[in-house]
């Protein structure tokens, strides 16, 4: 008995880092059926019978995703992508940044991420959203940074070379929030940004107008 018991302690910690998902842990796997709509616990399952061997793979992270601004170009692998995730609490993400590219001020409401450098170097930091205290940490090839769930963070490449990243979450779907566009990409009138951001109201408008909002 005495053996039990220390065994059993020994296994607690482990315990709690297994998914905390239900589908996780209620069956094998439960591969997405992106026809229903996403639920706080995932997507419901396809039926057993469809399953195939391509839904537990991806080769979207081959190669660079669809440019964005700032001279970057972004590739995911989470849920909506590639239904083998869903559940599982997992998903990753490729970025690529052309010298003097910029990873605008953003969080992954639903997740953690550990960045590693694929090639290159970048220079990675987040801002504590208890402390407000920012740390940064310039990567090169091979090293690692991981960026609390939920904390505002930014990458920039301050070299002459191209670089690539690849983020994994402890999410299917940890989400992304742009604080730019959070900002100005919406129907908030100008004069109310003005006053809860405390820039000037012609700014306001202009940096509307540049991401697509109004009001």
């Amino acid at each position: 008995m005495a053996k039990a018991g220390l065994l059993l302690l020994a296994l607690v910690p482990l315990l709690s880092l297994l998914p905390s998902s239900p589908l996780a842990l209620n069956q094998d796997f439960c591969i997405a059926d992106l026809s229903a709509t996403d639920t706080p616990a995932g997507y419901p399952c396809k039926p057993p019978a469809s399953v195939t061997a391509y839904d537990f793979f991806y080769s979207g992270l081959g190669t660079s995703g669809p440019p964005l601004i700032s001279k970057i170009a972004l590739g995911s692998a989470t849920v909506a992508k590639f239904p083998g995730v869903n559940g599982l609490a997992i998903s990753t993400a490729r970025m690529d940044m052309a010298p003097g590219g910029a990873a605008p001020l953003h969080s992954h409401p639903g997740g953690s991420e550990l960045l590693y450098v694929l090639e290159g170097s970048i220079v990675s930091s987040f801002v504590s959203a208890t402390l407000n205290k920012v740390y940064t940490k310039t990567l090169h090839k091979g090293d690692l940074m991981v960026l609390p769930q939920g904390q505002l963070h930014f990458q920039y490449n301050h070299g002459n070379d191209s670089a690539v990243t690849l983020s994994s979450f402890n999410s299917a779907n940890p989400g992304l929030q742009v604080l730019d566009y959070a900002l100005f990409a919406n129907d908030i009138p100008a004069e109310i940004v003005s006053k809860v951001t405390n820039l000037d109201e012609l700014q306001v408008i202009k940096l509307k107008a540049l991401f697509g909002g109004s009001g």
